[in-house]
């Protein structure tokens, strides 16, 4: 293993667009060195590495299914050969599936959702655990799940899989946030409402937000940064004394 890194080390999962490209660019304006999991893009992945790296930071992109166990330890283990530490995991990477009732989702579908939203954050954060834990000699640090409005709200007609998904994650933060709480780690989750990424398009709506904008209270969508701001928040030391709380950056809605 190298020498350990001064700088914080942040994980990104799905951090090649949308919500995930915003946390890890902002992170490197904060000073954390910044590694990032992605499955399919990897130019993308290789953009945002290099604006982190434009920031004076140090950068690692990594094509990892964080649904696969041995995917996951491989991606772990890149970190410590690379930087020695980790001090922040953003449990963000999810996927969402075509608009359907109940009637049309697809046994496969299902299962493929509840892999990546629900097991694959449970995945990373066993790892991180085992790095971050007082108990094996870490120096804590902090995990932020990032789950959706749609928990709360269900998504009838569009994704009620999807909806399920996260709703498993809160439950996961839940017992996780206690399970560690005396060992150095926090454990918190940010509820995303619409926001303006590229994620709509696999939905099969891609202007989804603009059709629904006029629901929010505040009477718009949400920008990627806005929700990057509120998880580097409850992954920095002002949030010191948070653990086991849900943030909703949803414009009210």
């Amino acid at each position: 293993m190298h020498a350990v890194s001064q700088a914080p080390l942040i994980l990104i999962t799905g951090g090649s667009r949308g919500v995930g490209a915003a946390t890890a660019r902002l992170a490197a304006a904060q000073g954390y060195d910044v590694a990032l999991s992605f499955i399919s893009d990897e130019s993308a992945a290789r953009a945002v590495r290099a604006d982190v790296e434009s920031l004076g930071r140090r950068a690692l992109a990594v094509r990892a299914d964080s649904a696969d166990p041995a995917q996951v330890a491989q991606l772990f283990a890149a970190i410590d050969d690379a930087f020695g530490r980790i001090d922040v995991l953003v449990n963000n990477a999810a996927i969402i599936a075509r608009q359907s009732r109940i009637e049309g989702l697809d046994f496969a579908r299902m299962q493929r959702i509840f892999a990546v939203n629900a097991i694959g954050p449970i995945l990373c954060a066993q790892q991180a655990v085992k790095r971050m834990s007082q108990r094996h000699g870490g120096r804590g640090g902090a995990i932020v799940n990032i789950s959706s409005a749609s928990a709360r709200l269900g998504s009838p007609n569009e994704y009620v899989d999807y909806a399920s998904s996260k709703g498993a994650l809160e439950t996961f933060t839940l017992g996780l946030a206690k399970e560690v709480a005396r060992e150095g780690i926090r454990v918190n989750c940010i509820r995303p409402g619409h926001i303006y990424t590229e994620m709509h398009a696999s939905g099969g709506e891609p202007n989804r937000v603009d059709r629904v904008k006029d629901s929010i209270p505040m009477g718009r969508g949400g920008q990627p940064e806005e929700v990057a701001r509120a998880i580097l928040w409850l992954a920095g030391a002002e949030a010191s004394f948070v653990t086991g709380t849900f943030l909703d950056v949803t414009g009210g809605k």
